[in-house]
């Protein structure tokens, strides 16, 4: 087109009669605001509602499995009207988005907002029948990494030369503030059950609802994502009632000799004593109204797990014998075999060739997919009565897609027969949608719409730190684009109960990635972790955390101050005594905001304002009305809120919760009397401003 075509069709185009659609009052989305009910059963009546400006469009449609429906308007209330239509759902996942006439034209709206032209990965969706348990519902988590959390009972700590394990011996930390070596994986700083018990009034006040464990059945390793035995708490976080044998002479790696370790692994006291104790954690904590959600590492195992029995323990004790040791023993098929020769076969399928991660073969053993399935059972029931599974490298599990899915529907199927109200939860990486359609998993970690485009937004930094782009740091477009494609991989269900983590056991500390360097701990060093660091972007995070949907899961320490690398250095002792009291006493306060309203849990969220280093959205219903905005510049903004989105009302008056800038933070109260729809902020530099209309 000629620069002379363009100014004639801007002249022609300006002398016609032309009504815009005013897109920002333009609003829906699956939550209980905007569809009755929310979470439908198998053929269930649904009535769906779009939110527009009073008298501003000629016609509204539900488009349901390409079926257009008609609706109506229902309602008028203040700048808006309201529009209903009526889906009948089926047994089958079913997709849906709007369409909106005015003059003439059409426009589309879904969880893209209002385009001209449909993306259908974008619609909304509803899963006949899928419900996720109410109390994950934005339920705060904390994650405890049992070795890091705190000390309760000295009688169990592991001792110096016990065992040897990937080259090394195990080495008991004596100073609980010793830094984190490189090579960590079997030194032992002694954290336990005991001490997770000691502690559970800290986590209450805390505000946590529901605290979630890295693995804690027997196994070598202080992370123990190599498990020896599925069926037993380790006794070196639990209890050791016998405590006989040597552990390994000076210089000595011969596993043969550590007979304490057999002895406190493979004793049928000391397992039963630590199941017991692992039971009455989770008494306590439930009566504190506090849940705990467990580590599944079910696509392998450890190479010391007594099916595979590398190194003897178990069959030196009267188990029977391995897979390693005896090409007829009872356990061959639970591993995939490439050849070899017994005794000793080294040629077993290991997961990412890591022979100490022997991967299971489920389908070459249907003893051992029965059996796994039982174990989900096991300890959600009586006496343990645990209220869920975190599933490790969950997509991993099997040898093809089709099988892992097939497995995880008999594992969710299992878990609720013994308890309805358990969650499921996957570590995931990528697109999850195949798993989250109401038969396998309810929600996963979640990385892609939350831990991600929050840290490349307020750090510019890969979740690792090992990576960084200043494009994406501050970028609010990217950010909005990068969540709302994300998110709408998620059902209402699944997404309102996401684990929404800042840090954990696999990623830098987000206090570290505020400083906005590449390393790693040995390269850069543990203390280069510490420099630099921007406590006003780490309040920020914490801020959008507790008030975004989904489960705001803490990482330990994560509320104290704690720095690092990624891991072994993401896992740095609790530092008792040592805490930031400044982040702590915001956590406390961010969790207490958001355990005193509704809204945060289940109500509706819509980006407000965004520009270069702000983010403005709103949480509100039909009670409740809430606007965050962050502020990651080096300066103060003032940011003009459009509060009428959220449906305020001229005159109706917020108040300020909360405003954090640099390294401090105030709960003193101002009010906001809305004018024109909109209410004036002023935000400090790395800082962070949450305001609401309700009655705390």
């Amino acid at each position: 087109m000629s620069s002379y075509d363009y100014i004639e069709r801007i002249l022609m185009l300006s002398k016609m009669q032309f009504r815009y659609l005013n897109i920002d009052a333009i609003f829906s989305d699956e939550g209980k605001n905007y569809r009755f009910p929310a979470s439908p059963k198998v053929n269930e009546k649904v009535i769906v509602k779009l939110r527009v400006a009073k008298n501003d469009i000629d016609e509204a449609f539900v488009v349901a499995n390409e079926n257009m429906i008609p609706m109506i308007k229902t309602a008028t209330s203040g700048r808006f009207d309201y529009y209903s239509g009526e889906i009948l759902c089926g047994t089958e996942k079913m997709k849906y988005y709007f369409k909106i006439e005015k003059d003439g034209r059409a426009y589309y709206y879904n969880k893209q907002g209002l385009v001209k032209n449909v993306a259908r990965d974008y619609d909304f969706t509803i899963i006949p029948g899928f419900k996720t348990p109410d109390w994950a519902k934005g339920a705060i988590m904390y994650q405890i990494y049992v070795d890091r959390f705190f000390d309760g009972d000295k009688t169990n700590d592991v001792l110096d030369n016990e065992y040897a394990y990937l080259g090394v011996t195990a080495k008991a930390i004596k100073d609980w503030d010793t830094p984190v070596e490189n090579l960590d994986v079997c030194n032992f700083y002694g954290g336990d059950l005991q001490g997770v018990i000691d502690k559970l009034d800290y986590l209450e006040d805390l505000g946590v609802d529901a605290i979630y464990f890295n693995p804690i059945f027997v196994s070598p390793s202080n992370h123990k994502y190599d498990i020896q035995d599925y069926d037993s708490v380790d006794p070196h976080i639990g209890v050791i009632v016998n405590n006989e044998g040597k552990v390994l002479s000076e210089d000595s790696k011969d596993n043969t000799e550590a007979t304490l370790y057999m002895m406190r692994t493979t004793d049928a006291e000391n397992l039963e004593a630590s199941n017991a104790l692992f039971a009455r954690l989770v008494k306590l904590a439930h009566e504190r109204g506090i849940k705990v959600i467990l580590d599944g590492v079910f696509n392998h195992c450890g190479a010391f797990n007594k099916w595979l029995d590398r190194e003897g323990f178990y069959g030196r004790n009267g188990y029977p014998s391995g897979a390693y040791a005896a090409e007829n023993s009872r356990y061959h098929n639970f591993f995939k075999w490439h050849g070899g020769h017994w005794p000793g076969n080294d040629s077993y399928d290991g997961w990412w060739a890591h022979s100490n991660h022997p991967k299971l073969n489920y389908e070459g053993s249907q003893e051992l997919y029965n059996y796994i399935l039982e174990i989900g059972k096991k300890w959600v029931s009586p006496p343990y009565n645990a209220d869920g599974w975190r599933l490790d490298v969950a997509a991993d599990l099997g040898f093809s897609k089709e099988f892992n899915m097939a497995f995880w529907r008999d594992f969710r199927k299992a878990v609720k027969s013994a308890n309805p109200d358990a969650i499921i939860l996957a570590e995931h990486y990528g697109n999850p949608e195949d798993w989250l359609q109401g038969d396998q998993w309810d929600t996963v970690m979640n990385y892609d719409a939350f831990m991600e485009p929050l840290t490349w937004f307020l750090t510019g930094m890969e979740k690792h730190s090992e990576q960084s782009n200043a494009s994406r740091y501050n970028n609010s477009a990217d950010f909005e684009g990068s969540m709302r494609y994300f998110m709408a991989r998620f059902d209402i269900e699944s997404l309102s109960v996401a684990m929404n983590q800042l840090s954990n056991h696999d990623h830098s500390r987000f206090l570290t990635r505020t400083n906005r360097k590449i390393g790693r701990l040995h390269t850069s060093g543990p203390a280069e972790a510490d420099t630099g660091i921007n406590r006003g972007i780490m309040k920020e995070a914490i801020a959008f955390q507790m008030t975004w949907i989904g489960a705001p899961t803490i990482y330990y320490g994560d509320e104290a101050g704690l720095t690092g690398w990624t891991d072994p250095d993401n896992r740095r002792p609790y530092p008792w005594g040592k805490e930031d009291k400044e982040i702590l006493s915001f956590y406390k306060k961010m969790a207490e905001i958001h355990k005193s309203a509704d809204v945060f849990a289940t109500g509706s969220l819509d980006y407000l304002y965004m520009s270069y280093g702000i983010i403005c959205f709103g949480r509100w219903d039909d009670d409740e009305k809430v606007v965050v905005v962050l502020n990651n510049n080096d300066t103060r903004q003032e940011v003009i809120v459009p509060v009428w989105r959220i449906e305020a009302e001229n005159g109706t008056v917020f108040t300020r919760l909360v405003v954090s800038g640099g390294d401090e933070w105030s709960d003193e109260e101002r009010k906001y009397r809305t004018e024109n729809g909109c209410i004036t902020v002023s935000v400090p530099a790395f800082g962070c401003c949450i305001i609401a209309n309700w009655n705390m």
